[in-house]
């Protein structure tokens, strides 16, 4: 068949599910239709009756607004779970087809994107994924990713960390598909940069091609030269927006509204297309389904021929012990920065998870997480478990998601709690799949000391306590934090463990139980009427110990995760946090802290920013001390003395 008719089918039909959603982006799914039709029709492996194939190559809609191409093509490829009405329920509520793409809601999409670059960093992660499982399995895992981007993606920051990575690390399994029209939404892109993309990824050690994004051939040409690369690859793809309108192509007012009725009819008719709304030709639907079969024979033969063990490795079962290690703490009582204890914990797992892979923004001596038993994750060797991340927390977050999204591996990343800020719009995406992935986050208040208020976090933790689909841990002492890691180890999605760089106590007697994974839990009781109930977290938990020795009937709550508190039954709830008084103590942002203190409560927290000093002092300067807490409670809640 000539490629040519579908590719005008596949202009048509998204610009007929935009017209009926009534918004969406006609402009990139107009534009980059050749390139896509190319790609699928030529190069792609893959298997539509089975579009979860851990060896199928990965693509990406890193400018995720032109989602109704990817649509389209999934449909016209028979790919298993997708049908016409999906694409006429574009953009409506319940629908498989969101208004950008979503890993989990569409079958055959890989990523969630839309925030623009994101889709560039995880598909970063996920062929460095794919060069770790290829030489850790012998082969079985082989396999490309394709990245579309635009202008706008080009722009974002985070695309300049990624490929700087992307070019150390060697990975010509990537390959980049820019749909370079020259056009944003505010108009031409020689308004807001002068930058020469070929020259830069270049510079960042990539293969850089040039092609017609309209002429088959040449993207053919293109496409035929990038598998040879030993490089990542990035195709410059000049295109047209809005390719095919008459009337709008080649303008910024086609990116991000329909075409409307007259425009989509004069669309057609330089098409000369003369079939209904969503009607697709015979011819061009039997072509496709074809294609979509086509790699149903290598994906047979590929389940025959892989190890035993592959499914354990790839479904990330996961058998551990922490054990051992509690009852040695609960033997030696360790004071230790609870990034320190964190980093035994760690050195433990990486011993029984092979998929467990992680790294730091370059800061692995200060989080502590590279462990006796990290190893360097370099080209020609892919084989180790700790990746260097550099000074880049939002792409590290990025390529994180791009691990957790491929499959087979287990990722964590580390910096500082307050540069959590960096990879937030990351850690968001992730959330949002339900990616399973360690936030390890350490010098987690004005405790980090010196360094002063830059380095010190006060409302990071609501920030990311508010975030669904997140769990935060922030443990007290020892066996909190091997809790803290036995519990995000056995979630579905993301966990945050926010750490401390001064020292705490050891303060449980026992590890019969899993507390944290609770929430919360009474860490000292009283006998008979409780007077006053103290909640808190991290290493203000001894402290509240050392307060409640001071006011009668006093109880202390440790809660190391709130989220995983609001999930246990109303009853256990109320048993842990009793009916009297509630107090408070967390030093960071009393945002959100009357959702278990109410509104009659008291909360001890920092709602200004920090100061330059050390950590005792600042926790002095602050009123986190015995005495000052015992004040403000008197002061507080009368009824409580």
């Amino acid at each position: 068949m000539n490629l040519q008719k579908l590719s005008t089918t596949l202009r048509v039909l998204s610009a007929d599910m935009i017209e009926k959603a009534k918004s969406g982006h006609p402009g990139a799914s107009l534009g980059m239709a050749d390139i896509a039709t190319v790609l699928w029709a030529k190069f792609l492996r893959f298997d539509a009756e089975n579009p979860n194939w851990p060896n199928r190559d990965r693509v990406i809609f890193s400018n995720g607004h032109a989602v109704p191409l990817m649509y389209a093509m999934l449909y016209m490829m028979g790919t298993k779970g997708i049908q016409l009405d999906d694409l006429k329920n574009l953009r409506q509520l319940g629908s498989i087809t969101p208004g950008h793409p979503e890993r989990g809601i569409t079958p055959g999409v890989d990523f969630s994107a839309g925030p623009l670059g994101q889709g560039l960093a995880g598909a970063v992660g996920m062929a460095l994924a794919e060069r770790i499982m290829n030489q850790r399995m012998g082969g079985t895992i082989h396999h490309k990713t394709y990245c579309f981007v635009g202008d706008g993606c080009l722009m974002e920051g985070i695309s300049e960390e990624a490929i700087s990575l992307a070019g150390l690390w060697e990975l010509k399994n990537l390959i980049v598909l820019w749909d370079d029209n020259h056009i944003t939404i505010d108009g031409a892109t020689d308004l807001s940069t002068k930058t020469d993309q070929q020259v830069r990824f270049m510079a960042n050690g990539w293969t850089v091609l040039t092609c017609d994004g309209h002429n088959m051939e040449s993207i053919e040409q293109a496409l035929n030269l990038a598998q040879k690369s030993r490089k990542p690859v990035l195709i410059d793809c000049k295109t047209t927006i809005g390719y095919g309108a008459p009337n709008k192509s080649g303008k910024s007012c086609v990116h991000g509204s329909p075409l409307g009725a007259e425009e989509l009819k004069a669309l057609k008719e330089n098409l000369n297309w003369n079939l209904e709304p969503f009607e697709i030709p015979e011819d061009v639907l039997k072509f496709t389904h074809e294609i979509g079969k086509r790699g149903h024979g290598e994906y047979e033969n590929w389940f025959k021929n892989l190890p035993d063990n592959f499914e354990q490795i790839w479904q990330n079962h996961i058998y551990f012990a922490l054990d051992n290690l509690k009852n040695e703490w609960l033997k030696t009582r360790p004071q230790l920065g609870t990034r320190n204890l964190s980093q035994s914990v760690l050195e433990t797992l990486l011993t029984q998870i092979p998929s467990l892979v992680g790294g730091s923004a370059d800061l692995g001596a200060s989080n502590l997480t590279k462990t006796k038993v990290s190893q360097d994750i370099l080209p020609p060797n892919y084989q180790g478990n700790y990746v260097n991340y550099g000074v880049r927390e939002l792409a590290m977050a990025g390529i994180a998601n791009g691990l957790a999204a491929h499959g087979g591996l287990l990722p964590y990343t580390s910096t500082f709690f307050v540069f959590s800020d960096y990879m937030k719009p990351c850690m968001r995406l992730g959330a949002l799949m339900g990616l399973k992935q360690l936030y390890i986050l350490t010098h987690d208040s004005v405790a980090t000391g010196e360094d002063g208020p830059t380095h010190q976090p006060i409302e990071q933790l609501a920030g990311l306590r508010a975030m669904p689909n997140l769990k935060v841990f922030r443990p007290a002492d020892a066996i909190e934090v091997a809790e803290s890691y036995e519990t995000a180890l056995a979630l579905d999605g993301p966990s945050a463990i926010v750490l401390t760089r001064q020292k705490v106590p050891t303060i449980r007697t026992k590890v019969d139980e899993n507390l944290t994974q609770k929430g919360a839990y009474v860490i000292k009781d009283v006998e008979g009427k409780r007077a006053l109930t103290i909640i808190a977290t991290g290493s203000e938990v001894a402290l509240a110990l050392q307060v409640a020795e001071k006011i009668p009937q006093t109880v202390v709550v440790s809660m190391p995760c709130w989220e995983l508190f609001e999930e246990q039954s109303k009853t256990y709830q109320n048993k842990v946090l009793g009916s009297a008084p509630r107090v408070s103590l967390e030093a960071a942002s009393s945002f959100g802290w009357t959702r278990w203190t109410g509104e009659d409560g008291l909360n001890i927290s920092i709602d200004t920013f920090g100061q330059s000093g050390s950590g005792d002092q600042l926790f002095e300067h602050f009123g986190f001390t015995v005495d000052a807490i015992v004040k403000k409670i008197q002061e507080g809640i009368k009824k409580c003395v």
